[in-house]
């Protein structure tokens, strides 16, 4: 199973686009997105892949989100997210809330850990926990995200 993770698009619709386009040619089944939509319109741009959402610290219309994401078959979640799929259990938050983001990342529950809010691509091991920030698709020299193969683990980092 092939899973797409994103974050920090800031309704930046080209960019959201081209990663869609990106994700699509690669097979992913599904995305995660960590964060910072922007606004509840650009929502709709994510309708073609089932898509689950937490909100980040730029989400300001906050009751706005969950219809939206509804309307469109995605998953709202709260501060973070939680799945288990291929036996691996993947959790992500925008990580503006620093306690409740080292709660995830030292907590050793999680396979693998996806947040946003630096705008930072970036990778590190925590105990059993492979913590990723995928990037972003605003205020970056590059913008990144990344393809999570499961059941092998791969993690392939994209340009869009």
């Amino acid at each position: 199973m092939k899973i797409g993770i994103i974050s920090d698009t800031h309704d930046h619709h080209a960019a959201i686009t081209s990663a869609l386009s990106a994700f699509a040619a690669r097979g992913v089944e599904l995305l995660i997105h960590c964060g910072d939509i922007q606004s509840p319109e650009t929502v709709r741009l994510f309708q073609p892949i089932p898509t689950h959402f937490v909100l980040g610290n730029c989400d300001w219309r906050v009751d706005e989100f969950p219809g939206a994401i509804r309307d469109i078959g995605g998953v709202y979640y709260d501060r973070y997210g939680e799945l288990e799929l291929e036996g691996m259990r993947l959790a992500w938050t925008h990580s503006h809330d620093m306690q409740l983001f080292l709660d995830l990342e030292f907590g050793d529950r999680f396979d693998y850990l996806f947040y946003g809010h630096t705008h930072k691509a970036e990778q590190r091991r925590r105990g059993r926990t492979l913590v990723v920030n995928p990037g972003a698709m605003v205020r970056v020299r590059q913008r990144t995200c990344v393809v999570l193969e499961l059941p092998s683990g791969e993690i392939e980092s994209m340009d869009v």
